[in-house]
């Protein structure tokens, strides 16, 4: 008899002792919580001595609080984007806006020879303005997470011929023969052709504000890969960091002079990535390239 209520003893001991680190963990617990929630701290649980099932609900609430720790990152991204998408956009109107009023005025006073000039100016103006916010939102959509391309089998070569021809006329404007080395063929890849379109009007269009009257246009094939450089002649080849060429708002025009949101190469290389390709910059000598690489389709 006395030994049976020698082990209950003991074993209600060895419950209550359970019982008591059991609660002691759960506080502890409780604790870190309560510190986390009023200070946000990035912490996790930890001091845990791995009893029963507090071990289990640590791992669960660390897992919480690592997918809390991640959800909070991009929301602060997200809000650095749109607080540099305004500052750098507000920066860059303004110059077009000043000039906008100021030719307005003259074309309030002006003459009648002197009106389609200023008209002229101030259609540009316009135009620019236009290019900025159209910059802006297919950045914004691209930066979008639900955002897709639909994508399916296009000729690389063809739409570089197109894009080519159509900036003709801005080649004549500012006196630049380009040179062009197109491989013959067809090149097929998976991709989207409005896209594809867009990211070589944005090189081109970098090329004609930042080079100086020398544009190189390479398409050629590489095995199973075709391989795209377009090139410019450039003053400040020293001053260009390659490596932040396709950061937003990046611009090689250090005075920011230039009608410009500084997200065209940016824009290039989201649309590239989306259709599987590889985008690069370099700098050899006096030339600044912009080199794209996607897979040929079989």
């Amino acid at each position: 008899m006395y030994l049976v209520i020698g082990i209950l003893s003991v074993i209600s001991g060895i419950l209550l002792m359970y019982i008591w680190h059991y609660q002691r963990q759960v506080k502890n617990i409780c604790r870190q919580l309560a510190f986390i929630k009023k200070y946000g701290s990035n912490q996790m649980i930890v001091g845990l001595t791995g009893i029963g099932t507090v071990d289990e609900l640590a791992e669960i609430l660390n897992d919480f609080l690592d997918i809390r720790k991640r959800e909070r990152k991009e929301y602060l991204d997200k809000e650095k984007l749109v607080s540099d998408i305004y500052m750098n956009l507000s920066h860059d109107i303004r110059t077009p806006l000043t000039s906008l009023d100021g030719y307005f005025q003259l074309l309030s006073e002006c003459e009648d020879e002197d009106r389609e000039r200023y008209l002229a100016v101030i259609q540009e103006r316009i135009g620019s303005l236009k290019d900025m916010l159209e910059e802006l939102f297919t950045f914004t959509k691209l930066k979008n997470g639900d955002y897709h391309l639909e994508m399916s089998k296009i000729y690389v070569n063809r739409i570089l011929k197109d894009t080519i021809f159509s900036y003709y006329e801005d080649w004549l404007e500012h006196g630049i023969e380009p040179k062009i080395e197109i491989d013959e063929g067809d090149f097929i890849i998976n991709g989207n052709e409005q896209a594809l379109r867009r990211v070589i009007q944005n090189i081109l269009k970098n090329a004609v504000d930042h080079g100086k009257k020398k544009i190189l246009i390479f398409l050629k094939t590489d095995v199973d890969k075709v391989v795209l450089k377009i090139g410019n002649l450039v003053s400040n080849a020293d001053q260009i960091d390659v490596r932040r060429v396709f950061e937003r708002f990046y611009k090689m025009d250090s005075s920011r002079s230039r009608n410009s949101t500084g997200l065209g190469l940016s824009i290039a290389r989201e649309f590239v990535l989306q259709m599987g390709g590889r985008i690069e910059a370099d700098v050899e000598g006096v030339l600044f390239w912009i080199r794209i690489t996607f897979e040929v389709c079989k």
